[in-house]
């Protein structure tokens, strides 16, 4: 699985909302958005995509935490540079290092700090021991 990860901000920033950041042009919305479709239908393309998703903004999220023994919920937002899943891709390829390389491709390199995650998904708790 690659998870990608945005905060409150980025999702401002993508949608025209104020925001610390300059609001995304159309254009550059439109070129994200492209972006993101080319990677996708060449891993359609190439049999390695299995689902691909994006999330809601952090605004429309819910934290479930136990304290004391009892169950606290917090709507977001959370704070505005927090960083929270913001969507993800799970591939189906011959190695680890085959979904290290897919996973670069959604790094954009003029961002700084920008990244993603890769993790195996586990079948079963055998996997654990791997």
């Amino acid at each position: 699985m690659i998870m990608l990860y945005g905060s409150q901000q980025d999702y401002d920033q993508l949608s025209g909302l104020p925001s610390d950041k300059p609001a995304m042009t159309a254009e550059q919305v439109a070129a994200m958005h492209a972006h993101m479709e080319k990677v996708h239908q060449a891993l359609a393309e190439s049999g390695e995509l299995v689902d691909a998703r994006g999330l809601s903004a952090p605004a429309h999220a819910r934290r479930v935490q136990f304290t004391g023994g009892l169950p606290v919920v917090t709507d977001g937002p959370y704070p505005e540079t927090q960083e929270v899943l913001a969507g993800y891709t799970i591939v189906e390829c011959a190695s680890f290092d085959r979904a290290t390389e897919i996973a670069a491709g959604f790094v954009d390199p003029d961002a700084a700090g920008g990244y993603v995650d890769v993790r195996p998904v586990l079948d079963g708790l055998e996997d654990l021991a791997g």
